[in-house]
């Protein structure tokens, strides 16, 4: 018996599956996913065939607000995914919309190479 989602959260996680459905991160090229909390933002390079965490970063490494943290995980994950000899990834955006944050840790990830 399907119910009705209620909660943002429950929302965000259908659309989380939606997308999930489509993208495959590989060792050539991980999935690049992003999470937010309430008081931080995170990233991991994930293969999805192997079924490991390559890299990841964490915003509580990083002082300041959210959107300087988002900006300090996406180059950290761009220098990470350099010394793996990673050059492109597919960004999973985790069910979020594409803005602030999301939109940061994006746009500072491909300013550091990284490829998406």
């Amino acid at each position: 018996m399907n119910h009705k989602p209620t909660s943002n959260r429950e929302l965000r996680i259908r659309r989380h599956a939606r997308v999930r459905a489509t993208i495959k991160g590989t060792a050539e090229r991980p999935r690049l996913a992003v999470f937010r909390s309430n008081r931080f933002v995170s990233a991991q390079l994930i293969d999805d065939v192997a079924g490991k965490t390559l890299a990841a970063s964490h915003g509580r490494e990083f002082k300041g607000p959210q959107s300087v943290q988002a900006k300090e995980v996406g180059s950290a994950m761009a220098k990470k995914a350099k010394a793996l000899g990673i050059a492109a990834a597919v960004f999973d955006r985790g069910g979020y919309r594409y803005g602030g944050q999301v939109k940061a840790l994006a746009d500072a990830a491909r300013e550091g190479g990284l490829a998406f």
